[in-house]
C-alpha cells in the first residue's frame, strides 16, 4: 500500500483498461472521520469504473485476471525521498484480499505495520 509523505502528497485516478483489479485505498489522515478505514472496488474493462485516491490515503491493487492493464493519473511527480507504504495485510486495516499469498515486490513485502509507523509524522 503506497503513498507519498508531505509535502509531496499526491492524488491519483486509477482506471483498468483491460482485465480486472481489486483496487484498495486506506485512509491515513488522522483527522478524517474514516481514519484507518479502507475501501475496495473492482475495476475492470467491463464496468469502466475509475477510482479517485485522495491525498493522505495509501493505495494498492491486486490483479484478478491475466494480461491486466492499469492506467494512472497522478497529481505530483514521484519523489523517492517521500515514498512510503504500509503492509498489505496489516491487521489494523483488515483488508480481505482475494488471492493469498500475493506476488509482491520485496520493497512492498518489507513495509511495516501501521502501528509501527506514523504516516502523519514522517
Amino acid at each position: 500500500m503506497h503513498y507519498q509523505a508531505a509535502p509531496h502528497e499526491e492524488t491519483k485516478l486509477i482506471h483498468c483498461l483491460r482485465g480486472a483489479i481489486l483496487d484498495v485505498i486506506v485512509d491515513l489522515r488522522p483527522d478524517s472521520p474514516t481514519f484507518r478505514q479502507h475501501l475496495t472496488l473492482e475495476l475492470n474493462h467491463r464496468n469502466r469504473l475509475a477510482l479517485f485516491v485522495p491525498r493522505g490515503c495509501a493505495h494498492g491493487f491486486q490483479t484478478l485476471e491475466d494480461d491486466t492493464e492499469v492506467w494512472y493519473q497522478i497529481s505530483e511527480f514521484h519523489h523517492p525521498e517521500s515514498a512510503r507504504g504500509v503492509r498489505w495485510n496489516d491487521p489494523a486495516f483488515g483488508i480481505d484480499w482475494p488471492i493469498i499469498p500475493p506476488i509482491l515486490l520485496p520493497r512492498d513485502a518489507a513495509y511495516p505495520d501501521f502501528g509501527a509507523h506514523s504516516p502523519g509524522t514522517d
